[in-house]
């Protein structure tokens, strides 16, 4: 058994998380990280005028194509809860383990080499689709243990993958005939399924429902969106996106909010239902976007945010951009505020929403499936090579 951190065993030796109090509990210290960053270095700047041009573009696309919390439901390869929410309906907890070792496992998909020849998993094009395909990037990880699921392994049960090998993990993510290398940071992959599902086994009931539940019990069904994000950064290191800068600590928490953002958009009620959210009846608002290295290469692209000549050379040049360094701090702290602004001027929408359709509207453009028209782009740059565990 995998010994946990004496933090998380001081936290939760009597299922109770300690949260970090902001000032103004509304206000999401990824914002105050972010401008504390940007205003440090002179590197990625935002562009308002691309800003305000992109947004209206944005606006347009989401309400041209009815692009929503509910478009999550609809992806193939997704693993989905019951339409209408029931907390003892079996697909509940098995989408919440789901979407949890997930976004556990979100991190480091970018790869040096052609499309044909990098990390893929072959599987199906998605669960009601027998064509079998190669999926890279993000979407080898679900694949994989969609797979898993499929062949019978119980491989997003905590009971399961708490006493993973790395030659098990290994196996999961055996990697397509065609594919010259394997999954970047394997070993890491490896200590984090082992401590995560360690963690919601002694503390949780072996699920994840159990943090959310205890969650709901710790804040009275009220809880917001931001909060949860607290209570995984408080409970599961390996959630804490987190540097130190001149003394001062600065958080990013792409995977932790990403993870509930899945949940919002996973449990969002249909059109036409009159029920609230089960998990977030305020909504999500209080969440930045997920700082990452595709959605900034799409926001750089969009003349959103833009970059001095040296770093359009760093990033031509294929160099590995250090974690923690101030390009890598600029370029996302950049993009979080950057997303900030194109929400504030999109009324009713989300920063989690606006990055849920850059993300996805990266991947078409990348793919060759879309070509941005009616705005002045930036020539697409190569993303940002940082191999780390947070993004």
């Amino acid at each position: 058994m995998i010994r946990l951190p004496e933090l998380v065993q001081s936290q939760l030796s009597e299922k109770a998380v300690v949260l970090v109090e902001d000032e103004d509990v509304n206000v999401n210290p990824v914002v105050k990280s972010a401008q504390y960053v940007y205003d440090k270095y002179n590197i990625a700047r935002l562009n308002p005028e691309g800003i305000e041009a992109a947004a209206q573009l944005i606006q347009r696309d989401i309400e041209r194509t009815s692009y929503s919390p509910c478009t999550w439901r609809t992806q193939p390869l997704h693993v989905v809860p019951p339409t209408s929410y029931a907390h003892d309906d079996p697909r509940t907890k098995a989408t919440l383990d789901w979407i949890f070792l997930i976004s556990s496992l979100n991190f480091s998909f970018w790869s040096e080499l052609p499309a044909d020849e990098r990390f893929g998993i072959a599987w199906r094009k998605g669960w009601d689709d027998e064509e079998r395909v190669v999926h890279t990037g993000y979407w080898s990880l679900v694949a994989a243990l969609d797979r898993a699921l499929e062949a019978g392994t119980p491989v997003t049960d905590p009971r399961v993958y708490s006493t993973f090998s790395e030659e098990q993990v290994a196996a999961l993510f055996a990697p397509a005939d065609s594919c010259r290398e394997t999954i970047p940071l394997l070993r890491e992959r490896t200590e984090i399924m082992r401590q995560n599902g360690t963690i919601l086994c002694t503390f949780f009931g072996g699920s994840f429902q159990g943090f959310v539940d205890e969650f709901q019990r710790a804040y009275d069904g009220r809880g917001t969106a931001l909060q949860m994000v607290q209570m995984v950064v408080d409970t599961f290191p390996m959630f804490r996106d987190e540097t130190w800068l001149d003394g001062q600590k600065t958080c990013f928490w792409k995977r932790a909010q990403i993870l509930v953002a899945e949940i919002w958009a996973a449990f969002y009620p249909l059109p036409g239902s009159d029920e609230p959210h089960p998990f977030f009846p305020e909504g999500i608002h209080q969440l930045t976007m997920f700082a990452d290295y595709r959605v900034p290469q799409i926001l750089h692209h969009l003349n959103i945010i833009t970059y001095p000549p040296s770093l359009h050379r760093v990033l031509q040049s294929g160099d590995a951009v250090a974690h923690g360094s101030p390009i890598e701090l600029s370029i996302r702290a950049a993009s979080i505020l950057a997303v900030e602004a194109v929400r504030d001027h999109i009324p009713g929408v989300s920063s989690v929403l606006v990055d849920f359709f850059l993300w996805d509207l990266a991947k078409r453009v990348e793919a060759g499936d879309e070509v941005i028209e009616g705005l002045a782009t930036q020539t697409i740059l190569p993303a940002h090579r940082t191999r780390c565990i947070w993004y």
